[in-house]
């Protein structure tokens, strides 16, 4: 046993370095990028690179139909050469646009549905050690099908799949589902955490 007197911990402490000049090297519609340096006690001057997010969190709906069954998502992503199985997800196309009304627009375009009711029940760092990065989930409920559009370029033929909370769970658990806002809303679900957001319908 540790004989150290126990801290509470603190994510507001002080930082142990210092901030000396920030660049923006990078920009886009999404996240722009700093080249930025630092002063420390221990190694004196050093560097980094950081990707910060534009308009806002980024916004993923977990939706579930009268039935049970969580529309997934099938998209390909360039950067890992992969496709992957997601809930929808995206960004606010301006700083003016509410994350509910991105939560409505992606789970429209990107799943095919609409919903009754959506609640924000987390939010989570993607990348802290380079970027802003936050993701807000939101849970849907009191689904109606609508149109679907397509999703970008890199996924011209798209599909959504339907799973039950138990399918997706083992797809998490084998390695099937990688991408983390889906292993993280799957995993609340399947806790049962988010049962109480029901019961105010």
């Amino acid at each position: 046993m540790s004989n150290e007197t126990y801290r509470q911990f603190d994510p507001w402490r002080p930082s142990p370095v210092k901030e000396i000049s920030r660049r923006q090297i990078v920009e886009t519609h999404y996240f722009n990028v700093d080249h930025v340096s630092y002063e420390s006690n221990q190694i004196g001057s050093f560097e980094r690179y950081f990707v910060q997010e534009n308009n806002g969190d980024t916004v993923a709906v977990l939706a579930v139909t009268e039935d049970g069954m969580i529309p997934l998502v099938e998209q390909y992503r360039i950067a890992n050469h992969r496709w992957t199985l997601e809930i929808p997800a995206g960004h606010a196309n301006n700083p003016s646009e509410r994350p509910t009304d991105v939560a409505k627009r992606k789970l429209a375009k990107e799943a095919g549905f609409d919903a009754d009711k959506f609640t924000q029940f987390t939010r989570f760092m993607n990348t802290p050690s380079y970027s802003t990065q936050h993701t807000s989930i939101f849970f849907a409920t009191g689904l109606k099908p609508v149109s679907r559009q397509e999703i970008g370029p890199e996924t011209p033929r798209s599909d959504v799949r339907l799973v039950s909370v138990n399918e997706a769970y083992e797809m998490v658990v084998n390695g099937t589902i990688l991408d983390a806002k889906t292993v993280i809303a799957i995993l609340r679900l399947k806790s049962g955490s988010l049962q109480h957001l029901n019961d105010s319908q």
